[in-house]
């Protein structure tokens, strides 16, 4: 198993930037593939973007493609979500998940992950 801490919500501008966090316990960090979620007050939990184990392929949304990138540095146990040209349609809790058998075309389900964090706040304003 693992447990998933994120960090890095907030309040930001419309067209600001900001940049979430998500760390990992465990020995075996590099076994999982991860992701990141969001869901907004009413709406459904949606895909945001994964990435593989060693960090080679990465996936994104089509409405966050170009604006956000995920990275992962698995000697710090860590995956990360950077967030720039913010709208206020972004505005939502954002969970990082995990898991460890993901292959394929497996990664835009959130029911795909078997572990997910608790999630973060992002609020973006106009």
């Amino acid at each position: 198993q693992v447990q998933l801490v994120e960090s890095g919500g907030g309040l930001v501008q419309a067209g600001g930037s900001l940049r979430l966090s998500c760390v990992a316990s465990g020995r075996t960090f590099s076994d999982y593939y991860m992701g990141w979620f969001r869901q907004a007050p009413g709406k459904e939990r949606e895909f945001v973007a994964a990435i593989q184990r060693i960090g080679i392929g990465t996936y994104y949304a089509d409405s966050v493609k170009d604006r956000f990138t995920i990275s992962r540095d698995n000697a710090k146990n860590t995956v990360n979500l950077q967030m720039s040209n913010l709208k206020p349609e972004d505005t939502a809790i954002y969970y990082c998940a995990a898991d460890d058998k993901l292959s394929g075309t497996k990664r835009y389900r959130s029911s795909e992950y078997a572990y997910w964090g608790q999630g973060t706040q992002v609020t973006v304003s106009s």
